[in-house]
């Protein structure tokens, strides 16, 4: 197979070198570019999240699939990426080629790769990258056919396991995180930052358990969208000093690509909260909490990555469903392979039919 795959995810980097290779929503056709530009593939699509960025490409179809082409090709895309990324970037890149490249993809679909495993929003955020790179003329036969591959192996697993059940999420840590925090979360007032789908998957869940909801978002419109689906409060971007003061927990999780909480504003905030302890969780990627907030007397900062320890416990109930799920996987993999030669064989035998 003449499918490489390039990229870095909560297993190969921490936080503050995934950040480094974020992408916004404007950066991927301008990456998928670049990298058609300056390295031997012809197909690419990118799957941009907050724990992964993964590069997927495809050789020429005219190019043997000799794994001394298939490096060559990965080599080059992670020189682009850590050309834009940095060195540290450049040492969590991990490549992979051939079946093995495909059977990570068919795993990342199947959430079996995520920090949270059986979470739903992955196979959401594989069609989005899909769309774009379909949209952007990137794709071709080769990519295609592994790319809508992995969606159906996604959906088959999680139409025949439990790998799933009760609908875990980055968003359902971070609040089970908050009520290891403070017991009851009934009456608390916890502020969220950003409205987008983790934050709304965070606000339903505390609204449930009773928290006072308050959203603050840079579009008015979303915050108050989102506050009224979940009986909250929307604010003002300029208000989100006062959110702050008031708030017992931080959600954030905006898309900005640098600080939207600094030092600077909470040593502000914290003299008018008088002593009161705040509680951050940082589910975004680039943060929004400076780190060094954790040294200041009664703050305290969880970032995505110190989410993992409360995963745990959750794996352990669904280890079963997650071997299931592998088997399924390997099977697939086997049949794509199949499929695959196939395909690769189809001219040989046209020609020979021929002659």
């Amino acid at each position: 197979m003449t499918i490489v795959k390039v990229g870095l995810s909560h297993h190969s980097a921490p936080v503050q070198v995934r950040e480094r290779l974020a992408l916004r929503a404007d950066d991927v056709p301008l990456l998928i570019d670049d990298l058609l530009q300056n390295a031997p593939i012809a197909e690419v699509a990118i799957l941009s999240t907050c724990n992964r960025v993964e590069v997927y490409a495809a050789l020429p179809r005219q190019v043997k699939p000799e794994p001394q082409r298939l490096d060559e090709a990965a080599r080059a895309v992670a020189a682009r990426l850590a050309a834009r990324g940095g060195s540290e970037v450049g040492k969590a890149l991990v490549r992979k080629h051939g079946s093995e490249a495909v059977r990570h993809l068919f795993r990342v679909a199947c959430s079996l790769d995520s920090i949270v495993v059986g979470e739903p929003q992955i196979l959401g955020q594989l069609k989005d990258a899909i769309s774009v790179a379909v949209h952007h003329g990137s794709v071709g036969p080769t990519l295609n056919r592994a790319l809508h591959r992995a969606l159906h192996v996604g959906k088959r697993v999680r139409s025949e396991t439990l790998i799933g059940q009760g609908q875990v999420s980055v968003s359902s840590v971070a609040v089970d995180l908050a009520g290891q925090i403070f017991g009851d979360l009934e009456g608390r007032v916890a502020l969220l930052v950003g409205a987008g789908e983790m934050a709304e998957a965070a606000a339903k869940l505390l609204g449930k358990q009773g928290a006072r909801i308050v959203v603050v978002n840079r579009s008015r419109e979303r915050a108050e969208r989102l506050a009224a689906e979940v009986g909250g409060e929307p604010r003002d971007w300029g208000e989100l000093n006062w959110g702050l003061i008031d708030a017992d927990i931080v959600i954030t999780s905006t898309s900005s690509p640098t600080f939207v909480v600094t030092l600077d504003i909470l040593k502000t905030v914290r003299k008018a909260r008088r002593g009161r302890s705040l509680f951050f969780i940082d589910i975004a990627v680039p943060r929004n909490v400076d780190p060094d907030a954790a040294k200041l007397d009664g703050v305290y900062l969880y970032d995505i990555d110190n989410l993992e320890d409360a995963v745990a416990g959750s794996l352990a109930g669904r280890a079963t469903e997650a071997q299931r799920a592998e088997s399924m996987v390997e099977d697939e993999l086997r049949a794509f392979e199949t499929k695959s030669t196939e395909l690769a064989l189809s001219p040989v035998v046209v020609g020979l039919r021929a002659r």
